[in-house]
């Protein structure tokens, strides 16, 4: 009887308006997926033009439905939900940057509410990954510090969308805000990195990490939108590319269960069993 593993998906998308919905999931666990962590899309993509922290609710009250539909098709689905760092870039076409700020750290304190109720595992914030003037790079930081200082309180996971690099400067905005750095998951993480590092299945030196027992996690960052067919990796991408790797002998039992298992309760403090 052949053994079953544990696969996540650290970084995963489903997009009611724009895809195929909780369904795209039986593709994910056809091909041995087992777990997603589902992370709430921003504003617009709800067609929401946000004033007040609280238009933010319907964002997070769609996600944990979302969950729901999901895990009605089987799959195990972890929640998590926060404030893209993109979304201050177009509040500022319609409002101060400081009231952009504000609007910001005030619907990261909603995102706050559904962790501490249990409805969500962790939150997510970070800073633009694209150039943008030095007061929203500011800016943008305090909102991150914001974040890292409510899930230091939670004593939950914090996913980061941020610039390509090692984001080291991070650690002491973690320290400082009181949160441990290893709980903050670096989403698309490319390169080596203080924090934990959620790679997606493309990167090259997957295998290397893998022989050298590196603590990580495997992501697609898939974006469930019809008009852009696999953006930015497939639902199977990351089950396929762990069959693909066990078959090729370059990953181990061992090493399923180390970096689809015992890393991520690490990080999020709940099971990735089978």
């Amino acid at each position: 009887m052949q053994e079953s593993f544990p696969v996540l998906d650290d970084h995963f998308h489903i997009n009611r308006r724009t895809g195929v919905g909780p369904v795209v999931v039986r593709e994910f666990m056809r091909s041995g997926g087992t777990h997603i962590v589902l992370v709430s899309l921003p504003s617009w993509s709800h067609e929401i033009a946000p004033t007040r922290p609280a238009d933010f609710r319907p964002v997070f009250d769609e996600l944990l439905e979302t969950a729901a539909a999901v895990r009605a098709e089987g799959c195990i689905c972890y929640p998590v939900c926060g404030v893209h760092p993109a979304e201050i870039g177009k509040l500022c076409t319609r409002m101060s940057l400081g009231e952009a700020e504000a609007l910001m750290c005030g619907a990261l304190d909603v995102a706050a509410e559904y962790v501490a109720e249990g409805h969500a595992i962790g939150l997510k914030s970070g800073r633009p990954h694209y150039p943008v003037e030095p007061e929203v790079w500011d800016a943008s930081n305090r909102v991150l510090s914001h974040a890292l200082t409510l899930a230091g309180e939670l004593d939950c996971a914090l996913q980061i969308h941020a610039e390509s690099g090692t984001c080291a400067d991070v650690v002491d905005l973690a320290k400082a805000a009181g949160m441990n750095p290893a709980r903050v998951v670096k989403h698309f993480a490319t390169c080596e990195t203080p924090l934990h590092p959620s790679v997606t299945v493309r990167e090259p030196f997957l295998a290397d990490w893998f022989a050298e027992k590196r603590e990580f996690t495997m992501e697609s960052d898939y974006m469930d939108d019809l008009s852009r067919p696999g953006a930015v990796n497939g639902p199977r991408s990351v089950p396929r590319r762990m069959q693909r790797m066990l078959q090729e002998g370059t990953v181990t039992p061992e090493d399923m269960w180390r970096v689809h298992s015992a890393v991520p309760e690490k990080i999020y403090g709940v099971s990735f069993c089978v």
